[in-house]
């Protein structure tokens, strides 16, 4: 098996990016979809839009883009000589996924909120809430390609 991982290597980081870009454009886009249905009459045209437009973000792209994320990541952390256990940036950057999962299935639940009329949030805390992608999305990063420790 991990002569295969390690020929197929490239493809396997290259579906991995294409996963992880379109997981985080979901990611970014979901929060401010809600900021926007706050401000729809629950019932309305514009509300019902809202949904179906939040449901297709979440069903279609966000959770196929999120497994996807995970099965080829996995594969490449399976990969023999890619990743130093040793080293404290793996640790660090899987933390931060973790954290990206949690927020996912955070926006999920709000989703089904908005889904029952029944959101009890601001618009401000889902603007705050699109920023916690960014954050992590950021830390992410930096641990995969400077590798600062």
């Amino acid at each position: 098996m991990g002569d295969f991982l390690v020929t197929a290597y490239p493809w396997i980081k290259s579906l991995h990016v294409i996963s992880v870009i379109s997981w985080m454009a979901g990611m970014l886009y979901l929060p401010r979809l809600f900021v926007y249905h706050c401000d729809a009459e629950p019932g309305s045209d514009k509300s019902e839009t809202f949904k179906v437009m939040e449901r297709r973000l979440l069903r279609a792209i966000m959770n196929p883009a999120m497994i996807a994320t995970y099965i080829f990541g996995g594969l490449m952390l399976g990969t023999p000589g890619i990743v130093d256990w040793g080293s404290g940036w793996i640790w660090v950057k899987l933390a931060a996924v973790a954290g990206m999962t949690v927020a996912h299935h955070v926006f999920a639940k709000w989703f089904q909120a908005f889904a029952a009329d029944a959101n009890t949030r601001s618009a401000k805390t889902y603007r705050l809430a699109n920023e916690v992608p960014t954050v992590l999305m950021i830390v992410i990063v930096v641990m995969i390609i400077a590798k600062p420790f």
